[in-house]
């Protein structure tokens, strides 16, 4: 089928002229290809990570690495999906915990937030179909939910939310047995 503009189009869920290299924390999802659950189960209330799911774990620590003005904070990774928490310093700067305690970082450049969350999903891809022996194939649906983090309170939420993911999953959104509004 062809290309149609008026048909073939998607809709950014992107804040309109937001600089997204600039220091703040995100909260992030990204959901595997069909929101097929292939990154571990949940077992009494827990993740336990498939050998992909520990892959998924590894890259995403590997973030900072890669990118030097980068941090995280909280993250869970659920059967069919991943939540993290990627903080963007101050050029020059890393931030610790609280945005408070700030402290010199080497070699920093100023990633946006679309070519962290690309770099975790390409390597991640790439070593997860090393073991799949699917060359490749998708792993991660091609977009990811994002969320400004602008405050406090809403960061502590936030890290509310990831720790107890696992003990909701039964009524998570992104559950396979639960209609999505997505």
């Amino acid at each position: 089928m062809k290309y149609d503009p008026a048909i073939h189009h998607r809709r950014s869920i992107r804040l309109k002229g937001y600089d997204y290299s600039q220091a703040g924390a995100y909260f992030v999802t990204i959901c595997t290809q069909g929101r097929e659950c292939l990154l571990g189960e949940i077992v009494d209330a827990s993740i336990a990570l498939s050998q992909y799911g520990v892959i998924v774990e590894q890259v995403w620590h590997q973030i900072p690495h890669h990118f030097p003005s980068v941090t995280l904070d909280a993250a869970v990774i659920m059967p069919n999906h991943f939540h993290g928490i990627i903080v963007i310093a101050k050029e020059g700067f890393f931030i610790q915990q609280e945005f408070q305690d700030l402290s010199p970082k080497q070699n920093s450049k100023k990633p946006t937030l679309g070519q962290i969350v690309a770099y975790f999903k390409y390597q991640s891809t790439k070593l997860i179909n090393v073991v799949r022996d699917l060359t490749g194939a998708k792993f991660w649906q091609r977009n990811y939910y994002e969320h400004i983090i602008r405050s406090e309170a809403s960061l502590a939420r936030l890290r509310t939310y990831i720790e107890q993911n696992p003990q909701k999953w039964q009524h998570d959104q992104l559950h396979p047995q639960n209609p999505s509004k997505w």
